[in-house]
């Protein structure tokens, strides 16, 4: 009976076994993040005449602490993440403002231990901690607890100037009308996420992205159904890139950081980057993806380590570079091209951010939109 026991119990031990194994004895650590979001490739990146080495982080991570195994994966939209996040464990998630703040409301998020975070503390732009990212005060003085400022960008029209020529204007209906326009039927991008889809109609029909009134809620479903049977934009997120690039797309609602990422690749092919420009209209989105840790999230210590080598200058400006959005890294900022750091679309002035709303997050936006969103992808 006791060799019974003894070959059951080595029959129980063997996953158990086998996975400290395959990870060497390592501490397994879960990284799940936007699709293209970090480098992951060693290159020489070429912005506006300078050269910038890149390198695979996750690699230098791993070689920095190799007491770590990361699993790096990724997805494209938060409310996708979002569902996930009661099934699976992950120690590192990169949700942008608005979910944070959902987040926290529902008690999902770990507080962060800022004294294992220096560079964080060193290096973080201050400028983004006046931001209002919650319609409750309580909420919004909470995010900084939980949540440490990733890459942010502007939501805008980019639009190929070669075919359109320039667009001057600035008034959110003469920006985006290009957007539900017949004339350009399978020619326009639009992204596969509820905010961005929902609040570009919203800011187009002049009203704010926070909207809860049923009329202009009804407008903006009616307007983002007439164009999916009208226009018949290609909808996706990081696959549209290519697209704008070879010209099969003429223009598209993009994160401005994907605006600077197309420019590079028109770049790298030899072309005149220009030929894509991007227009930002007033009212319209600034995002901030911020670093937070779940709260079952099963190695925290892991993942204050590796958000605070996020937070290293060298890795900094490597993702900046790479990833093409905002940094709120001070040394990474000082680093970059002033073409790129000059720019308001891209990094807006006071005067900017004025004009722009930032997505807010409550249970009845919530419910709203996910009814608005299901409904326009029925159809």
């Amino acid at each position: 009976m006791k060799k019974v026991l003894i070959v059951l119990a080595l029959l129980l031990l063997l996953p158990v076994l086998g996975a400290c194994q395959n990870s060497g004895g390592k501490q397994p650590l879960v990284i799940y993040n936007w699709g293209e979001y970090l480098s992951r490739e060693q290159d020489t990146y070429t912005m506006y005449g300078r050269d910038y080495e890149i390198d695979d982080v996750v690699r230098l991570f791993e070689e920095a602490y190799p007491q770590y195994a990361v699993t790096y994966l990724t997805y494209d939209d938060n409310e996708k993440m979002y569902a996930k996040l009661d099934k699976e464990s992950y120690d590192i998630i990169v949700p942008s403002d608005y979910m944070v703040a959902r987040l926290i409301r529902e008690d999902m998020l770990q507080p962060l231990d800022m004294s294992k975070l220096p560079n964080v503390s060193q290096y973080r732009d201050p400028r983004l901690a006046s931001l209002k990212l919650d319609e409750n005060p309580e909420i919004s003085d909470k995010v900084a607890d939980y949540a440490v400022p990733y890459m942010y960008c502007t939501v805008g029209l980019m639009y190929n100037a070669a075919e359109l020529g320039m667009i001057d204007a600035t008034s959110p209906q003469d920006v985006w009308k290009i957007l539900f326009n017949p004339e350009w039927e399978n020619r326009i991008g639009m992204y596969n996420s509820m905010r961005e889809s929902i609040g570009v109609a919203l800011n187009y029909l002049g009203y704010s992205l926070n909207s809860t009134d049923e009329a202009q809620l009804e407008q903006a479903k009616q307007l983002l159904i007439e164009q999916r049977q009208t226009v018949r934009p290609l909808v996706g997120i990081d696959e549209l890139k290519d697209k704008y690039v070879s010209g099969e797309l003429l223009a598209g609602v993009v994160w401005s950081g994907d605006h600077v990422v197309c420019q590079q690749r028109l770049e790298e092919e030899g072309q005149d980057p220009e030929i894509l420009q991007y227009v930002l209209p007033e009212g319209s989105n600034l995002s901030v993806d911020m670093l937070c840790i779940p709260k079952n999230a099963k190695n925290p210590q892991g993942a204050m380590d590796f958000i605070n080598f996020l937070y290293d200058p060298e890795i900094a400006l490597m993702n900046a570079v790479y990833v093409g959005y905002s940094t709120p890294h001070t040394d990474a900022f000082a680093k970059l091209p002033p073409e790129i750091t000059g720019n308001t679309s891209y990094y807006p002035d006071p005067a900017t951010v004025d004009t722009l709303e930032v997505y807010y997050s409550n249970e009845t936006i919530d419910t709203l939109y996910d009814q608005i969103w299901q409904t326009v992808l029925a159809n």
